[in-house]
């Protein structure tokens, strides 16, 4: 069976029909977003069979086409709010952060180790404004390769000179930015709307231990 390291703490496989069934009580019906669930739910399947790369690829390119960009206020009515992968899904629409979220946990979930993954905060020169995606270390020293909801090609930091990496952060580590993957100065504990994040998520069923 296909274990997780989430928060710290190992865990097995999502019920995805608890997931849906706290999913209702918690935000209602789950109307188009059901589908959506669905779907994220074959791609987990069909994930294992596939090689690293391809992984990445593959949830990069679902995230993209099945949630449109909005900012939290449209969605929300708040102005910075973290969706659960759930959330997102169950609304079509995410804002960058939900993104970044979202694929850090389905590649976690494939079992892409958490060494490898972490969600950064950059700043988006082009568009002047703080943005956030998902970058992937094939080794410690490695170049990042960035999953973004802003371009579908997953493109090396190198050639992503309209991002200006601020701070990174993972269930296990924070990070600032700088050569070799940056300082660590921390854990995500110091992140509160990320222990909210994970206190959701627990909430929804998934195997999560917030707070870890």
């Amino acid at each position: 069976m296909l274990l997780i390291l989430l928060a710290g703490v190992l865990h097995a496989d999502w019920d995805f029909n608890l997931i849906s069934q706290r999913a209702e009580k918690l935000y209602g019906p789950l109307g188009d977003g059901k589908a959506r669930i669905d779907e994220w739910q074959a791609l987990l399947e069909r994930l294992p069979e596939l090689d690293e790369p391809a992984q990445l690829e593959a949830v990069n390119r679902f995230f993209n086409a099945s949630l449109r960009f909005r900012d939290d206020i449209e969605i929300w009515q708040q102005n910075d709010y973290w969706a659960t992968p759930v959330e997102a899904l169950r609304k079509g629409a995410a804002d960058c952060e939900d993104f970044a979220i979202a694929k850090y946990f389905t590649l976690r979930e494939a079992g892409v180790a958490s060494e490898k993954l972490r969600i950064t905060y950059v700043k988006a020169l082009r568009l002047n404004q703080a943005h956030m995606v998902l970058t992937y270390y094939a080794t410690p020293d490695a170049m990042p390769l960035v999953l973004d909801n802003l371009i579908n090609v997953i493109r090396p930091a190198s050639e992503r000179s309209d991002l200006l990496p601020v701070y990174a952060f993972n269930a296990e580590g924070l990070w600032l930015a700088g050569k070799g993957g940056g300082k660590q100065v921390g854990d995500a504990k110091r992140l509160s709307r990320w222990q909210e994040l994970l206190k959701k998520m627990a909430a929804e069923g998934f195997p999560v231990e917030p707070g870890r």
